[in-house]
């Protein structure tokens, strides 16, 4: 199905090339979506294991310190 874009108020199809630079920009954008959904699930991770290692008196991990304190 052709794809269309808007240049100065004129809907034009896009070329070959532009349809290939809009697919990977979208793949991209879906990988670094998913990459910050991934690194704040890691922060909340080691919050939660830092607070528990915290209160059973355990050494906590570098990700866990600055998770819990900041850099």
């Amino acid at each position: 199905m052709p794809r269309f874009k808007y240049i100065d108020g004129v809907r034009r199809q896009m070329t070959a090339e532009e349809e290939a630079q809009r697919d990977s920009d979208e793949e991209q954008a879906t990988i670094d979506k998913q990459a910050k959904i991934d690194a704040q699930t890691a922060l909340e991770a080691n919050k939660t294991s830092g607070k528990a290692k915290l209160k059973a008196g355990e050494a906590l991990n570098d990700a866990e310190l600055s998770a819990l304190f900041g850099d």
